[in-house]
């Protein structure tokens, strides 16, 4: 969905309603925050941003999860953070003790910012280690809380490489996870998969609103030309571009991306593939490129500032994203499609179920057999012949 985004609120209050507070007070509780990039960063400033020209005080703690140099309150470009010291102590090395040990410090420094600010709503966004401390926070101060949940900490846990699907600790997560559902005041989530799993937990459908992941139309352009000074640094003069903007996890798919390469380019000599964003898999992605055969066609750009992006995205001519077929991916919708899509980019997509939620194949984008690197890019979705791409209908 290309819209500006919403307020991020389940806890309902209308204009209309006799408890309606236009001078709202916020608590946000966050994994990370500024200065970190991440999908997860953007989408939560989006939330802020609109929740204040509504006229409503936002405030934001970050856990020991954010992982930076850590001050007590530290601001970052105008945004006002609340830190949590980062946990020192043995257990804070041992996995689950470690967990434990976070979301107890969590609570004690949200003790004392609620304490300090004396919000009306504390807002926890995922992962359930921020929602259990806001759920105690709230309790002892009769504030109701909203948790907002943007994947399952158990299935993100798999694709990370930290436990097994359904293996005991998966199972444990897996019950906290629905332990923070049910006490919760209200639930927001991202996309219909992940309210149809909140549901298949026995809650009920009311209590779960759908604040989808979305993009704001004004921020992008349709008819960008491509950034000459940048196509010339990069060698992409006069060449037909694939890319890929975001970050380089496994669940992304981009090593099938790089095997489909060398038959893309055999079809095209003319192709270059771009590579924006860093992550986990940037080294093995950049060995695969050599291994293939292809690094010279293959441009990898490292990390971007945010405000850089769209010039990259401006000598793109397709965008792909070959996610995984995983069960976190099934239920989770990505956010990178939107930003190419309010372009009037080519599209196209695995067709996992957060893809098909987006996407409708043929019409907003084209979606190929998931896990398949023979799919990416060809079949009988794209024409990339002389000429370039098109879409083939």
């Amino acid at each position: 969905m290309i819209v500006r985004p919403c307020t991020g609120i389940g806890i309902h209050q209308t204009e209309t309603d006799s408890s309606y507070n236009p001078d709202m007070r916020i608590l946000h509780i966050l994994d990370h925050s500024l200065p970190l990039q991440s999908g997860y960063v953007f989408r939560t400033l989006s939330i802020l941003e609109h929740q204040r020209k509504l006229g409503w005080q936002t405030f934001h703690l970050t856990t020991p999860r954010h992982k930076q140099k850590i001050l007590p309150v530290e601001t970052v470009d105008g945004w006002e953070f609340y830190r949590t010291p980062p946990v020192s102590s043995i257990a804070g090395r041992l996995p689950v003790f470690r967990e434990f040990a976070e979301m107890e410090a969590t609570t004690r420094r949200l003790d004392e910012v609620i304490r300090d600010i004396k919000p009306d709503i504390l807002h926890a966004h995922s992962p359930v280690l921020n929602a259990i401390p806001a759920i105690r926070a709230g309790k002892r101060h009769g504030i109701p809380v909203n948790y907002e949940i943007r994947a399952l900490w158990e299935d993100a846990g798999v694709s990370h490489g930290s436990h097994s699907e359904w293996g005991l600790r998966y199972r444990a997560i897996r019950a906290l996870e629905t332990h923070a559902i049910r006490r919760a005041d209200s639930i927001t989530t991202i996309c219909q998969g992940l309210k149809d799993e909140i549901g298949s937990r026995g809650i009920a459908g009311d209590k779960v609103t759908i604040i989808p992941n979305a993009v704001d139309v004004d921020s992008f352009s349709t008819d960008m030309e491509p950034d000459v000074g940048l196509t010339a640094e990069l060698g992409m003069s006069g060449k037909t571009v694939i890319g890929f903007v975001g970050s380089f996890y496994h669940y992304e798919g981009l090593h099938l991306l790089l095997q489909a390469m060398p038959d893309i380019i055999a079809a095209d000599p003319n192709i270059r593939l771009l590579m924006v964003g860093g992550g986990d898999e940037a080294d093995r992605l950049n060995h695969q490129a050599v291994e293939l055969g292809i690094a010279d066609a293959v441009i990898f750009t490292g990390r971007v500032h945010h405000s850089e992006v769209q010039r990259y995205y401006s000598l793109i001519d397709v965008l792909v994203y070959p996610r995984l077929k995983i069960r976190l991916t099934d239920l989770v919708t990505p956010l990178k499609p939107l930003e190419a899509m309010a372009q009037n980019k080519i599209v196209i997509a695995s067709d996992i179920g957060g893809h098909n939620e987006l996407i409708t194949d043929g019409v907003t984008g084209d979606l190929f057999r998931a896990d398949d690197p023979k799919a990416v890019c060809g079949g009988d979705k794209l024409d990339h012949g002389s000429g370039g791409f098109s879409c083939r209908g």
